[in-house]
């Protein structure tokens, strides 16, 4: 899995609202399309490229579709967050001390 490949997934404002919907439980398109308030033909869209990434997979019932996220897919995005947040934690914030690699030594 590639962080960028799902972040580009989800980084449409859409497509975040659908994936943090199907956290919460499976839906169908026409569920998503009411909840959402937009056209059926658009959440089908959004689900495509999402499908594609491998954020989210379909369970087939009958007619409808029901989709949910794909757990390897959440695991890895908690873990590279994860990781993100203690790097961020670690990173020296000393306002004073230039960490510049192109700056010469003495140079202000």
């Amino acid at each position: 899995m590639e962080l960028e490949q799902l972040m580009k997934a989800l980084g449409e404002p859409m497509r975040l609202r659908i994936f943090c919907l199907l956290l919460e439980r499976k839906h169908c398109v026409r569920s998503l399309s009411k909840k959402l308030g937009v056209t059926e033909s658009a959440v089908s869209q959004h689900l495509k490229v999402m499908r594609s990434a491998g954020v989210i997979y379909g369970e087939k019932y009958g007619y409808h579709t029901h989709y949910l996220p794909v757990q390897e897919a959440v695991d890895f995005l908690a873990e590279a967050f994860g990781n993100m947040r203690t790097t961020a934690l670690e990173l020296n914030r000393d306002a004073s001390v230039c960490q510049c690699e192109f700056r010469k030594e003495g140079e202000v």
